[in-house]
């Protein structure tokens, strides 16, 4: 669809001055309102969606609703109307970051945010969602993007857009799975229902975010994000970060409870969990949370907002919200993929989730070629023969394979670490390691002539195959760093194991040399 503006037009009483962004529901614009000597953000949903009867008496809804909230840690909503079949929505243009940006610039600089201002940022945002349950309202997209911290040093709560009526029947999006996988609850994507129980969901993994620099799930595709909220078990940030203090790990467990029954029952009662965790832990909260920071990068890309400053605003005009902000398929894919809730149903859950996350590769990244990685690992081993042969060519003493022969070992199980590392399948450490513990005793009962040592050195393989296996088992527990570690020891075991390769073929050639001069 053709992206559209109405930068320099009027709408109502507003001059549209210039894009803040747009995402799949709505485009966002800084305006100027003459009468007031007022900026104001402008919210107006897409051309197509305003034919959708559905979506308007929703958009009619959320506004009205939207607009009664006051409260400082709130984006407030002035007006709503309607001009020339354009519906938009008038909200308060704030000055300031995004959280989501702030936490891009502290991973690009490989430093954690500071523990006293995660508090007043998670005590800001509560404070707002307790009001808002309070007067019977809920977010259901609460994510890092969407909460503002002005430069007054206050965190603001943003885009009330998808917000409903929590006070009796719950409303799901028609022809939609609403919100954002990373930050979905579990019954919000299983059943498209959520009350202000998925909204603490929401918060405790911004603040797991916050505490260890990543979020807890994480695939290639929307529908797989879903399915390892509602399967998985959760990475413990103790794990991640050791430093974390054990009192806001136990607000993160609560928090994130795959059973909503087991959470806090609401902002009020999680910001008093909060305010506890924080005192036990001896954390000073500042008064105000620091200004934003003043680097920018391009490994930190800020995702456009509803209100921003006019510094980030000339930095990423007109930038496209993720797609699965507003995946319109999920809903269906997320039915095709729970059929009734049975033992063998949750099997096929899973391994519908297992077939979306292998369906694409991440995104920049080529699929691993399986045919290219076994032809790369046979070279490694035919290179390192034909080395073998060179020598001996050349010192013509092709006796250097009666005391070198061991590195035959060493080669194959060189080349399956390298394999392993190229594929990321830590299960292939258990033949590459025993492999290459067979070809270091080998290589030593060669040398010595020891080969009565055998009788208590063939001990050592068990033990190697028994902590390969346990290895593999442990490091493929840990879901998206189990390919990084593959990757890492597999490239550090496989070199280590071809260098000790050549160091046998080297070693060979010297005391044939000598033996051949001595006798």
């Amino acid at each position: 669809m053709a992206k559209t503006s109405r930068e320099g037009t009027t709408l109502g009483r507003y001059r549209l001055l210039e894009t803040l962004g747009h995402g799949g529901m709505a485009r966002v614009y800084r305006a100027y309102h003459p009468q007031l000597d007022r900026y104001v953000a402008i919210k107006i949903p897409r051309s197509d969606l305003v034919d959708d009867s559905a979506f308007l008496a929703r958009f009619q809804r959320e506004a009205r609703a939207v607009a009664s909230l006051r409260h400082p840690h709130i984006v407030r909503v002035f007006d709503f109307d309607i001009e020339d079949d354009a519906y938009y929505m008038v909200m308060e243009y704030l000055e300031g970051d995004t959280l989501k940006a702030r936490l891009d610039d502290y991973r690009v600089q490989g430093e954690r945010m500071p523990l006293g201002e995660i508090g007043r940022i998670l005590l800001d945002i509560l404070d707002g969602l307790a009001y808002a349950h309070g007067e019977g309202m809920i977010h259901r997209d609460v994510k890092p993007s969407n909460i503002l911290l002005t430069k007054r040093g206050r965190a603001v709560l943003g885009d009330f857009g998808i917000a409903h009526i929590v006070s009796g029947t719950h409303y799901t999006a028609t022809g939609a799975l609403m919100g954002t996988p990373e930050y979905m609850a579990p019954e919000q994507g299983l059943k498209g229902r959520c009350d202000a129980r998925s909204d603490i969901y929401a918060m405790g993994v911004i603040l797991y975010e916050m505490l260890t620099q990543r979020i807890p799930f994480e695939a290639e595709t929307p529908l797989a994000t879903l399915m390892k909220h509602i399967n998985d078990p959760l990475p413990l940030p103790r794990e991640i970060n050791p430093d974390i203090p054990l009192a806001l790990e136990r607000v993160v467990l609560k928090a994130m409870a795959k059973d909503p029954g087991d959470r806090h029952p609401d902002a009020a009662s999680m910001k008093t969990a909060v305010t506890a965790a924080l005192e036990e832990s001896g954390i000073d909260l500042p008064d105000h949370i620091s200004r934003p920071r003043s680097f920018r990068t391009i490994e930190a890309p800020s995702e456009s907002i509803q209100v921003i400053s006019d510094r980030r605003l000339r930095e990423q005009m007109d930038t496209d919200i993720t797609e699965a902000d507003t995946d319109t398929t999920l809903e269906q894919q997320l039915r095709d993929a729970q059929p009734p809730a049975t033992r063998k149903a949750r099997r096929q859950a899973r391994k519908a989730a297992r077939a979306a996350k292998a369906k694409r590769p991440p995104r920049g990244q080529p699929r691993p070629n399986l045919a290219m990685n076994i032809f790369f690992s046979i070279g490694i081993v035919a290179l390192g023969n034909l080395f073998a042969v060179t020598l001996s060519s050349l010192s013509r003493d092709w006796a250097i394979f009666d005391i070198g022969w061991s590195q035959e070992l060493l080669l194959t199980g060189g080349a399956l670490f390298i394999l392993m590392a190229t594929s990321k399948t830590i299960w292939l450490s258990i033949p590459a390691s025993l492999l290459a513990a067979n070809g270091f005793i080998f290589a030593y009962c060669t040398f010595s002539g020891n080969w009565h040592h055998w009788a208590f050195l063939w001990v050592i393989e068990p033990w190697v195959a028994a902590a390969a296996v346990i290895m593999s088992i442990q490091i493929s527990r840990q879901q998206e760093d189990a390919r990084k570690i593959s990757y890492l020891f597999g490239w550090a075991s496989g070199l280590t194991t071809l260098l000790a390769a050549l160091a046998v073929q080297s070693g060979a050639l010297v005391l044939s040399t000598i033996q051949r001069t001595f006798s």
